[in-house]
């Protein structure tokens, strides 16, 4: 009998199945929609997939020695080192020092404990503390304008930060540099009291950066509109080699009387890629106003990721408060940095001697471990299908990418597409 009702039941139309077990079958994500793939972890994938001996990859954020190969700094290993939380805002030791390697020594924000310190998940992290902080206090209106171009992950941890995302014009297609005049144009067309997302130093993606005079006159116009700067240094070290010459538009902004906020990474200059150590910071006008920012800043981060983690920061802070260690990777920094300066050269060098009829000045020009070429998408396009060099379709190329090996068969690449 039971084995005779057991079939029964079993063999009954699905029609008379509850509504209910019909309405499971439809899953709860069955309206997400897919997104789009990521520009240049697609370029890593192409790159990867393609046959060829002599292929380059020039899309990749990271510093590559002149072997293509990745590296890291000379990290200090601590012996029986706990694994213990950090506070909310982190390791103590890190975020001393890496405000004293950003504001420096002679800051007087930094001399008066005016500054609120936090550890964060390298620069992202940074820059979405920054986001969610401004959205909760910033008294003006909670929009915030980045350069155009930007580093492509602003726009959606602003936005995702609540905060609405507008630009200001920044790279000339035409010069290929600097739109200096567009610029403070834009500037003092902002509604007052504005926020400004502000590159410190080796501007990504394009590599143009304001010279010292230029943002002398960018922090008046600032000043002028009551302006509210936010400062992202993700490269310092990276761009000239010296970490003070790279600071300087922050340190300059601060003398000038501007309390600015400021998202640091140390993935770039001390090769940290993977560990995710960075800082964010806001300079206030007294240690009471400190006080209240830090009780914030950590109501701010306990819901999203409670404790940041320790390891990496405690390697930056061994190196950067060592004396001995902290000279070797200042002249480590400064090494990296000179191999990408010399890199610009070579491409440019050998574009000349293969008769281009195109000004290359704009190579050399630049800063930092990106270049923008002047290429259109089109010409992008066939470096890749017809070159095996991989690299963004709006002419960026990440110049660490470059070795003296290859620098030869790009700069032929780059020639037989542009001419």
């Amino acid at each position: 009998m039971l084995a005779t009702r057991v079939v029964t039941r079993t063999a009954a139309p699905l029609r008379s199945l509850p509504a209910v077990q019909c309405l499971r079958a439809q899953s709860t994500w069955s309206g997400v929609p897919q997104g789009p793939p990521d520009a240049i972890l697609g370029i890593t994938e192409a790159f990867k997939k393609d046959p060829s001996g002599e292929k380059i990859n020039l899309g990749v954020g990271a510093y590559r020695d002149d072997k293509g190969k990745p590296t890291a700094e000379q990290q200090v290993v601590q012996q029986n080192m706990d694994k213990e939380y950090a506070g909310i805002t982190g390791v103590p030791d890190f975020g001393s020092a890496a405000a004293l390697l950003a504001y420096g020594p002679d800051s007087a924000p930094l001399k008066e404990g005016r500054i609120a310190m936090t550890q964060s998940i390298s620069g992202t992290g940074a820059l979405r503390i920054g986001g969610a902080f401004l959205h909760r206090f910033f008294p003006g209106a909670k929009a915030i304008y980045i350069p155009t171009p930007s580093w492509a992950n602003h726009k959606a941890v602003f936005s995702d930060s609540g905060l609405e995302v507008k630009q200001y014009r920044y790279y000339n297609k035409d010069t290929i540099g600097l739109d200096f005049d567009g610029m403070v144009e834009d500037i003092k067309k902002m509604p007052k009291g504005s926020m400004i997302l502000l590159h410190a130093c080796a501007h990504n993606p394009t590599g143009v950066d304001p010279t010292e005079q230029q943002w002398r006159s960018i922090s008046d116009a600032v000043k002028e509109g009551g302006h509210y700067p936010f400062f992202d240094m993700a490269y310092q070290g990276f761009a000239s080699g010296d970490t003070d010459k790279d600071a300087f538009a922050l340190r300059h902004f601060i003398k000038e009387g501007h309390q600015p906020c400021l998202a640091q990474s140390f993935a770039k200059n001390m090769g940290l890629y993977g560990e995710r150590v960075g800082a964010f910071s806001v300079v206030t006008a007294s240690p009471e106003e400190k006080a209240r920012v830090d009780s914030q800043v950590k109501i701010l981060v306990r819901p999203l990721y409670s404790n940041p983690p320790v390891h990496g920061a405690r390697i930056a802070s061994t190196i950067l408060k060592d004396p001995a260690l902290n000279k070797q990777w200042l002249g480590e920094v400064k090494g990296m940095a000179d191999r990408i300066i010399e890199m610009r050269a070579l491409l440019k060098e050998n574009l000349e001697k293969l008769g281009s009829k195109h000004s290359w000045n704009h190579i050399t020009d630049q800063i930092g471990m990106f270049a923008y070429t002047g290429l259109n998408a089109e010409q992008m396009t066939k470096l890749a299908e017809e070159h095996s060099v991989y690299a963004t379709k709006d002419g960026r190329i990440s110049v660490a990418g470059i070795t003296s090996q290859n620098v030869g068969r790009l700069a032929e690449a780059i020639y037989k597409v542009k001419g």
